[in-house]
This record gives C-alpha cells, sequence and structure tokens, in this order.
C-alpha cells in the first residue's frame, strides 16, 4: 500500500472512531490553499478540526511529535477560512490529533485540545 491510501484508510478509520463517539463528521479533506485539515467533526456544539497521523512503526516517533507549531498554525488558518465560510458567529472550536499505530493493531489515541 503506497504512502496515500495509507493515510486515506487511517483518515477513514478516525472517521469512523469518532462516529462511534458520538462525533458528527462535517467533512474530510477540507482544502483551501494554504492546505488541508483531515477531519472537522462536531460534537455538544464544538466544532473539531482534526489532525489524523497513522504510524506503521515507532522509529519516526508519536503522530503527535509530527505536528509542529506551524502545522498547527496552519491548520489554524485553514480553521478560520471553513468558520468564515460557514458560520456567523463563531462557535466553540478545538484542535484534536487522532494517533494510529497500525503496528499495534490500529491502536488509536485520540488527543483532545491537542494545540
Amino acid at each position: 500500500m503506497n504512502r496515500k491510501s495509507l493515510g486515506s484508510a487511517g483518515e477513514e478509520r478516525a472517521a469512523d472512531f469518532l462516529i462511534g463517539k458520538g462525533y458528527r463528521i462535517l467533512a474530510k479533506n477540507y482544502r483551501t490553499r494554504n492546505g488541508e485539515i483531515d477531519l472537522i467533526a462536531e460534537i455538544d456544539d464544538t466544532l473539531v478540526f482534526v489532525e489524523v497521523k497513522l504510524r506503521t512503526s515507532s522509529a519516526y516517533g508519536r503522530g503527535i511529535e509530527a505536528v509542529t507549531q506551524k502545522k498547527a498554525a496552519k491548520i489554524q488558518q485553514i480553521a478560520i477560512a471553513y468558520i468564515s465560510k460557514n458560520y456567523e458567529a463563531e462557535p466553540a472550536c478545538r484542535f484534536d490529533v487522532i494517533e494510529i499505530n497500525s503496528s499495534f493493531a490500529s491502536k488509536i489515541t485520540h488527543i483532545e485540545n491537542a494545540f
């Protein structure tokens, strides 16, 4: 499986995981000219922007470690664009990371308010 299809499979797995926890998925792979947000979801009137990180081994560290300050700032910019396009008033929102480690039987770790 190539890197892109692995990433897509991880994002689908993360979406299913969130749905199982009661989230409603609003968008997948939301793109602007500045980049992409993997998942946008909603739970309890909170808008949740989710970065999904799939790891096939621990050789490069945890997924959360790949979300640098620069990456977080870019996701926040894209989130502002999404909110301005879809909401009149700013909703409550947060930024989560979902780590999927496929070397451990696809262990999923959901980190709320990751940044």
